[in-house]
C-alpha cells in the first residue's frame, strides 16, 4: 500500500479520541453497530398492559358519571289579550263573562247561572252589580298567570287568566253564592271558556298540548320532591294526587269535554306554570311549548328533464 493512500485513513484515526470510540465508529461505518440492531421495546410496567392491548374482562371499570339533576319545565305563559274582550261561558254553556282592560285597570261583566232557592228544580240568572262593570284588583303573576279578584260582599271571586279561558274560583269559604233578593243560588267555580262548536275542530291540537302540559307537571313535581326535605315529600305526593282528582271534578262538567279535552289542557297548563313559579322559575324563558309544531311540507319530487312550467303551458292551450 502506497503512503499517499494511507493518509486519509490516518487522518480519520487521529480524529477518533480512543480505541472504544474507534471501534464504535467502524461498527456504524460498516453497518454492524446500533443502527443495524432492531429497537428494544420498553420493559412493561408492573401491573400495566402493552400499548394497544385490550384490558382484561375482569378489570374494574370506572364508575359512570352521575346523571344531571332534573330541571323545572317552564311553559309559555298565556297572554292576557287572549281573553280580553271575549264572551266566555261557564263550562262553555252557562252564564257569561267578559273581561276588559282600561286606564283604571281590569273590569268584568259577569252573569251567573244558578237555581232558585225556593224551587231548586228551576234555573235562574243573576247579573253581578246589576250588569255594570265590576272593578277587579290585579294580583300579579305569583302563580305564573295573571290573577284578578273582585271584592263583592255577596260573591267575591278570583280569576286566573289562562290561554283563551278564565279559571274562576270563589274567594269565600263557601263555593256557592246565595242572592236572597233574586231567590237564586249560583256556584261560579269552573273554567269559563268558548263553546264546543269552536273547540271540537281543534281536538288534535289540544291532545298534543295536553301531552306537553302533563309532562311539565310531572317533571316539576319530580324536582319539588328531590329538593324537598324527607318529611316534606309526602305532602307533595298528596298534592299531586289531589291535582288529578281536582282536574276530573273541574272538567267533567265542561260541555263535550270528552270530545275536545280543552278543559284538561288549560287546567294542566295552569298547574305547570304554578309549580314552575313555586320553584323560582316565574318569568323565565319557556323550555317547552304547549303549541304543536306545524307539520313540514315535503317538496314535490322533480323528474329529471321535466319542464316545471309545462303544466301551466298545457293549461293555457
Amino acid at each position: 500500500m502506497q503512503p499517499f493512500r494511507l493518509l486519509p485513513l490516518l487522518a480519520v484515526l487521529m480524529a477518533v479520541p480512543g480505541p472504544a470510540a474507534a471501534q464504535s465508529f467502524f461498527e456504524e461505518l460498516f453497518g454492524i453497530g446500533r443502527a443495524a440492531r432492531p429497537p428494544v421495546p420498553p420493559a412493561p410496567v408492573p401491573g400495566g398492559r402493552a400499548p394497544g392491548e385490550a384490558p382484561p374482562a375482569d378489570a374494574p371499570r370506572p364508575a359512570p358519571a352521575p346523571p344531571a339533576p332534573p330541571k323545572p319545565v317552564v311553559l309559555k305563559a298565556p297572554s292576557d289579550d287572549s281573553v280580553l274582550g271575549q264572551d266566555l261561558q261557564q263550562n262553555g254553556n252557562a252564564g257569561s263573562l267578559r273581561l276588559e282592560r282600561g286606564a283604571a285597570g281590569f273590569s268584568a261583566r259577569i252573569t251567573l247561572a244558578g237555581t232558585k232557592v225556593s224551587q231548586p228544580t228551576e234555573s235562574c240568572q243573576v247579573p253581578l252589580a246589576g250588569g255594570s262593570p265590576i272593578v277587579l284588583n290585579d294580583g300579579g303573576r305569583a302563580e305564573g298567570v295573571t290573577r284578578l279578584t273582585s271584592a263583592d260582599a255577596v260573591c267575591p271571586l278570583r280569576f286566573d287568566l289562562l290561554d283563551g279561558s278564565v279559571l274562576v274560583t270563589s274567594g269565600a269559604e263557601s263555593e256557592t253564592c246565595v242572592f236572597q233578593a233574586a231567590d237564586c243560588a249560583a256556584t261560579p267555580k269552573g273554567l269559563w271558556g268558548p263553546g264546543a262548536a269552536a273547540l271540537v275542530p281543534r281536538a288534535q291540537e289540544f291532545d298534543t298540548a295536553r301531552g306537553v302540559a302533563d309532562k311539565a307537571v310531572r317533571e316539576n313535581y319530580k324536582v319539588m320532591t328531590q329538593r324537598a326535605r324527607r318529611e316534606d315529600v309526602r305532602p307533595i305526593v298528596t298534592e299531586q294526587a289531589a291535582f288529578s282528582s281536582d282536574r276530573e271534578l273541574m272538567c267533567r262538567s265542561y260541555v263535550r269535554e270528552g270530545t275536545h279535552g280543552y278543559c284538561h289542557v288549560r287546567f294542566t297548563e295552569g298547574r305547570a306554570l304554578a309549580l314552575a313559579a313555586r320553584l323560582g322559575m316565574a318569568g323565565a324563558a319557556p323550555t317547552a311549548s304547549a303549541a304543536p309544531r306545524p307539520a313540514r311540507r315535503r317538496p314535490a319530487p322533480t323528474v329529471e328533464g321535466a319542464n316545471p312550467g309545462g303544466f301551466e303551458g298545457a293549461a293555457d292551450q
